[in-house]
Formats: structure tokens, C-alpha cells, sequence
């Protein structure tokens, strides 16, 4: 090949990589950011949730509820203590793993403890093991109903409230047959927040 010929080689794939580098890189990302604003902007935004003019979290990442008159969530491997947003993933143990099989074990024993369960009761597999974000915001409808007393009782509430909020925020599943309805924990937490501050 003649050094002409290869200049023109080098001149048209330099061009050609700069061409779909400002397309591809540039004006691609910016269509779908503009579609996205347009058309979805609470998804496109995070799904933030605010109370009072002042945000709360997101629908799409679970928090540490703790204490008796709060749903919990699923448990978690994000980040040394958990729900940790900027470590999201899953603990990496097998399902041969003495360590999981032990850590289910107890948390299975601390769930049927905490909301008075008696010692025959199954318990939902999203309550005693991590997702493999560790960041799911939802739990099973299961999980929400077995906390429920806990909670009414917490809140002095009536069994009915709480379960028609549980009911409020039970969202379907994905494209109305994608896998199981799941409950929300943050928004189910602050319905009952509102609820108690009326």
C-alpha cells in the first residue's frame, strides 16, 4: 500500500471514529435524557420521594427500618452494615454455604421472635435473605401480612388499618403477570407515619 492510500485509510477511520463517538457519545444519550424527562421524569429523576416539601428516600431502594412500629425490609449484603447505595450487591454465598445456611437460621428465629410468632410458623424467604442488590425496596405480601400485628400493636392501631394500607401500596406484578405483587416498605412506612400524625 502506497503512504497516499494509507493516509486516506487512517484520514476516513479517524473521521468515522469521531463521527460515532459525537453520535453514540453525544447526541444518542441526549435523546433518551430528553425522552425521559418528557415522558417519565419521576422515574427519570431516581422515583425520590418527598414528604413535606423535603426528600425521603426513593420507591426504588430499600432503607433500615427498625424498631416494632415499622415494616422492615428485606435484609441486606450492600455494604458493611447494609443498604448501602453505593455498594449495592449481594452477599456471594452459595446455597451450600454453612455461613448463609447459619445466618438464615438465625434470622429466621429472630423474625418469628420479634413478631411473636409461634415456632411452626414458615417464614417468607424475602425476610430472612438478601436480594441480590441488597437494595430491594419490596417485600412479599406474606412478609407484610406476618408483620402487620406487630406493628398495629406498636401503633395502637387496628389490625383492618394497617391492612388496608399494606393493601394501598401493594404494587402488581411487572407488566401485570412478571413475577409476584410486592409492598413497597418506605411507602408503606410513611402511610403509617401520616396515619399516626392525624
Amino acid at each position: 500500500m502506497k503512504p497516499q492510500e494509507l493516509l486516506q485509510e487512517v484520514k476516513v477511520s479517524a473521521l468515522a471514529t469521531m463521527g460515532l463517538l459525537i453520535i453514540l457519545c453525544g447526541v444518542y444519550p441526549l435523546v433518551v435524557w430528553g425522552i425521559a424527562q418528557v415522558a417519565f421524569p419521576h422515574q427519570a429523576n431516581g422515583s425520590l420521594v418527598e414528604v413535606r416539601g423535603q426528600i425521603v428516600g426513593s420507591g426504588l431502594l430499600a432503607q433500615n427500618f427498625r424498631g416494632p412500629q415499622y415494616f422492615h425490609p428485606r435484609p441486606s449484603a450492600a455494604g458493611e452494615i447494609g443498604y448501602d447505595g453505593a455498594s449495592s450487591g449481594g452477599s456471594n454465598l452459595g446455597p451450600l454455604s454453612q455461613k448463609l445456611t447459619d445466618q438464615v437460621k438465625e434470622r429466621v428465629d429472630n423474625y418469628r421472635t420479634e413478631n411473636n410468632l409461634p415456632g411452626a410458623t414458615l417464614v417468607p424467604g424475602d425476610a430472612v435473605t438478601a436480594s441480590g442488590s441488597g437494595l430491594d425496596p419490596h417485600i412479599s405480601l406474606r412478609n407484610a401480612e406476618l408483620q402487620a400485628p406487630r406493628v398495629a400493636k406498636a401503633r395502637k392501631l387496628s389490625a383492618d388499618k394497617i391492612n388496608l394500607l399494606i393493601q394501598g401500596v401493594t404494587e402488581g406484578p411487572d407488566l401485570g403477570f412478571l413475577g409476584e405483587p410486592g409492598v413497597n416498605v418506605l411507602r408503606l412506612n410513611l402511610a403509617l407515619d401520616a396515619l399516626s400524625a392525624k
